[in-house]
């Protein structure tokens, strides 16, 4: 008796109205694709003041859980981080604003005075102006520059006043962010099956105490140059040394090139008020002795707890984060990288872990002496 092979049924045929679904579903899904695109980018603006918030968040957390080891609960410990920080805020602001404003209103009250000293007190960038053809340029710009200002008064009040709310958003923010991070770690495990879900949350814990050792280290870092370049600046006589150490401090915080640009910065500005060659050389040789202490001294014994990047990947994230986001991009893509190496790290090693038990011990070739097998 012969097996009768089962005879397959035939294939159903593609009509209209199967077209006609595929066609729809494929279009309704382009659609949903297309209108998530456009609420990304209409709030784009908000998005970023939560990633903002986010890394914020997880660079306080360590000190939360600081607190918290020491019998602190979690709303005090965020409570006395946000007082701290406003305090310290409120005294930078009282120490440091009078000196700025008093600076920027004797820059802007005699503004085309100021560029004349300027090219008096150094021939070299008056001839520099001169050989360039740069000087009626200049002039005109500084002419019509107190008009542009006051014409652009209303538009300058409108973005302070947009900044200030941006910058209390984030904070609103960050700190809902701190009180509820840990319900939001164990949220981000569930996400996963049940059997990864310890692994997602040793990973997270990892990050957040890596990230946060990292965003911490590199603020106190940015804090101590800033403090030193404004005690070299002042000693050396350079003008604007306050706003000029803001602005390495802030820099600073970009490895690899923040430090670099800030000090080009201070160097020309020094070149320019400066009637001789001493000034501008004393400020390169600080900064070149600084940026030496701090790569070789400083800076590996504040991230010693910290994720390990390579060079190059801190530079190409550095100038990717800078051309999507500007400064803010550049800060944040820094702890970014460092959270997937974290992650890819962890993964990779588990990865190599399980190959090892799974891999069956090699025979011995027979023959071989103890030697030979060592």
């Amino acid at each position: 008796m012969t097996d009768v092979a089962p005879q397959e049924e035939p294939a159903e045929p593609i009509g209209p109205a199967k077209v006609f679904v595929w066609c729809a579903t494929g279009a309704l899904a382009v659609l949903a694709v297309a209108v998530a695109a456009v609420l990304v980018y209409a709030a784009r603006a908000l998005l970023v003041q939560v990633v903002v918030a986010v890394f914020l968040a997880v660079g306080l957390d360590p000190v939360v859980r600081w607190m918290i080891a020491r019998r602190v609960k979690r709303a005090h410990a965020v409570a006395i981080i946000a007082l701290v920080t406003f305090a310290a805020v409120t005294a930078l602001v009282w120490l440091f604003a009078p000196a700025l404003l008093q600076q920027a209103r004797e820059l802007t009250a005699d503004f085309p005075g100021y560029l004349q000293g300027l090219r008096e007190r150094s021939p070299g960038l008056a001839q520099l102006e001169s050989r360039l053809g740069l000087q009626p340029a200049v002039d005109a710009w500084v002419r019509e520059m107190p008009g542009k200002v006051g014409t652009q008064a209303v538009t300058v009040t409108r973005e302070v006043l947009g900044a200030v709310v941006s910058v209390l958003l984030v904070i609103v923010l960050t700190i809902y962010l701190m009180l509820d991070l840990p319900r939001l770690r164990r949220g981000l495990a569930r996400l996963f099956p049940k059997r990864h879900r310890p692994a997602v949350f040793d990973v997270t814990n990892l990050v957040i105490d890596k990230v946060g050792s990292y965003m911490i280290g590199n603020l106190v870092i940015s804090a101590i140059a800033g403090v030193v370049t404004f005690v070299a600046l002042l000693a050396l006589g350079v003008p604007f040394a306050l706003p000029l150490a803001l602005l390495v401090a802030v820099l600073d915080m970009i490895p690899l090139i923040g430090a670099t640009l800030g000090a080009a910065v201070c160097v020309i500005v020094s070149l320019a008020g400066s009637q001789t060659w001493t000034t501008p050389v004393l400020v390169a040789i600080f900064f070149a002795l600084y940026q030496t202490l701090e790569n070789y001294l400083i800076a590996p014994r504040v991230l010693r707890d910290t994720v390990e990047i390579s060079s190059l990947a801190v530079l190409f994230v550095a100038l990717v984060g800078a051309t999507v986001l500007g400064l803010i991009g550049a800060l944040i893509a820094i702890p970014l990288a460092a959270a997937l190496r974290v992650i890819v790290g962890d993964r990779l090693r588990a990865r190599d872990e399980a190959a090892e038990e799974e891999a069956p011990d090699e025979p011995t070739p027979t023959g071989a002496t103890s030697a030979e097998t060592a």
